[in-house]
C-alpha cells in the first residue's frame, strides 16, 4: 500500500511558482491577459511579464548568430520587447573551444573593424579549424610570435606558416617553413605600379606579377631576371633635385615593386620545397572565412564591441 501510494503521489505534477525574469522573485501575481497570453506582475520590482515559454539564453544566442535572426525578429518570435532579447543575449555564455591537433599548417592573418579593433586568427589548413582568435588593436610581429608560442605550449606541432608577408615576420621563425601569400604579394606590387601602369617596364612587370600564382620558382625567377636585364638602365636612371641638386631615382615605385619580388623570392615558393606538407600558397582559406563572418555580422548593426568579440570567437569555434 505504501509503495502504491508513493507511486500515485509521484505521478502528480507539483505546482511550480512563477518566477520573475527580472529579479528572480517568486512573489508574482496574475495581471490579466493580453492577446490570449497570461500576464504577470512582480510584487518586488513592480515589473510586468507574460507567461510564455522561458527564454533560454544559449538557444537565443544560437538563433542570433547561426540563424542570422536580428534582435527585432527574435522579439517578434518570443513575444517580448527588443530590450528583453538584448538582455538575455548578454546572459549567454558561448564557450569557444578551438581545435588542438597534433600538427598544423598555420594560416594567420588579421582583419579589422573600422579603426577601433581587429581580430587575429590562426587557422589550420589541414583540418580547416581555427586554432586561436585574439582581439588586437594593431597587427604586430610580436603578437604573431606570441600566438605561435601559445600553440606550441598546447602541444601543437607547427609544420608551416602561411602569412601575408609582413616585414621581418619570416625571420621570427627560423626553424619553421614560412610561405608568403601570393595574393598579398600581387597586391603589394599593384600598390606600387597600380593596375594600369603607364610605362612599358611597368606593364611588363605587372603582367609578370599576375602570373605568380600559376608559376614555378625556376620559371618565375628566370622571367624576373630577364625583365631586369632589359630594363636595368631604365631602373637605375637618376635625376637631380631642382632645389638641392642631389640626385634621386627617376622611377622609385618601379624599383620598389621589383625589389619586393626579388627580396621575397625565397619565401614565395616554400610550398615547392615541402610538397609532403601540402602547404597552401595563399591565405584564401582564412580570407574567405573573414568575408563570410562579416556578412553574418551585417545582420546585426549596432552590436556592441563585446558582443562582436563573442560572436567572432563563437563563429570560428563552430567552423
Amino acid at each position: 500500500p505504501q509503495a502504491l501510494c508513493y507511486k500515485t503521489l509521484s505521478g502528480i505534477k507539483t505546482f511550480e511558482h512563477k518566477k520573475c525574469p527580472f529579479c528572480g522573485s517568486k512573489q508574482v501575481k496574475k495581471n490579466g491577459k493580453h492577446q490570449g497570453r497570461q500576464q504577470y506582475k512582480c510584487k518586488c520590482c513592480n515589473k510586468y511579464f507574460n507567461g510564455g515559454n522561458r527564454i533560454n539564453p544559449q538557444t537565443l544566442w544560437h538563433s542570433y548568430t547561426v540563424g542570422k535572426q536580428t534582435a527585432t525578429q527574435l522579439a517578434a518570435t518570443y513575444g517580448c520587447s527588443r530590450q528583453t532579447i538584448l538582455r538575455h543575449l548578454k546572459k549567454a555564455n558561448p564557450k569557444a573551444q578551438f581545435a588542438t591537433p597534433k600538427c598544423a599548417n598555420v594560416v594567420m592573418d588579421t582583419t579589422y573593424f573600422g579603426h577601433s579593433f581587429g581580430v587575429m586568427v590562426l587557422l589550420d589548413s589541414i583540418s580547416g579549424k581555427a586554432l586561436s582568435v585574439t582581439e588586437v588593436k594593431y597587427e604586430t610581429n610580436t603578437l604573431y610570435a606570441e600566438a605561435i608560442g601559445s600553440l606550441k605550449a598546447k602541444g601543437i606541432e607547427v609544420q608551416s606558416i602561411v602569412c601575408d608577408g609582413r616585414k621581418g615576420l619570416p625571420q621570427l621563425f627560423p626553424n619553421i617553413p614560412v610561405q608568403l601569400c601570393h595574393f598579398h604579394q600581387v597586391k603589394t606590387v599593384g600598390r606600387y605600379l597600380t593596375r594600369n601602369p603607364q610605362t612599358a617596364a611597368g606593364k611588363e612587370l605587372w603582367r609578370l606579377a599576375l602570373s605568380l600564382k600559376s608559376s614555378r620558382r625556376a620559371d618565375f625567377e628566370s622571367s624576373l631576371k630577364a625583365w631586369f636585364e632589359r630594363y636595368r638602365h631604365y631602373l637605375n636612371e637618376r635625376k637631380p633635385h631642382p632645389e638641392t641638386g642631389k640626385t634621386h631615382y627617376t622611377h622609385p615605385r618601379l624599383r620598389s615593386a621589383y625589389f619586393s619580388l626579388k627580396r621575397n623570392m625565397d619565401n614565395l615558393f616554400v610550398f615547392e620545397q615541402y610538397t609532403d606538407l601540402n602547404i597552401p600558397n595563399t591565405t584564401n582559406l582564412l580570407d574567405g572565412a573573414f568575408s563570410d563572418m562579416k556578412r553574418r555580422l551585417e545582420c546585426h548593426h549596432g552590436m556592441s564591441r563585446g558582443n562582436k568579440i563573442r560572436f567572432i570567437k563563437d563563429y570560428f569555434a563552430r567552423k
